[in-house]
């Protein structure tokens, strides 16, 4: 089943009413929760993923769309959008073995990536680590 046309809140249960006193990025999550899944774009992606919303259904996404091109920008900088995949709890990782292969072959195309992502990569392998 494709979930492109459905939104966060269709396939994970709606969150309800944005909270009166949610911070700007809050309003934002609530917002794109509300998208179609296929509209999301890689700034949405990296918001999204940054914030541990909807990992089941947007790291796969992100993961192709990575695999294609692994610099993918969101607003800030190339490969802002695999550093918030990175940055994921080791649980993730470990309940998702595949995801966890196939971002591992995403790091081995990189040349020389800039400190950040040099740093997310070392953190991303430590949590990993069998």
């Amino acid at each position: 089943m494709t979930t492109d046309g459905l939104s966060l809140d269709e396939v994970d249960g709606r969150w309800g009413a944005v909270p009166s006193d949610a911070t700007a990025l809050m309003r934002t999550v609530y917002e794109l929760r509300r998208r179609p899944i296929g509209t999301l774009q890689p700034e949405d992606l990296r918001v999204l993923v940054g914030q541990q919303v909807g990992l089941d259904v947007l790291v796969p996404r992100t993961v192709t769309l990575l695999e294609q091109n692994p610099l993918l920008e969101g607003d800030y900088y190339p490969g802002d959008v695999l550093v918030s995949v990175l940055r994921l709890p080791s649980t993730y990782w470990s309940a998702n073995p595949a995801q966890r292969t196939a971002v591992e072959a995403i790091l081995t195309t990189l040349d020389h990536p800039d400190s950040s992502i040099r740093s997310a990569i070392r953190t991303f392998r430590e949590a990993t680590a069998v």
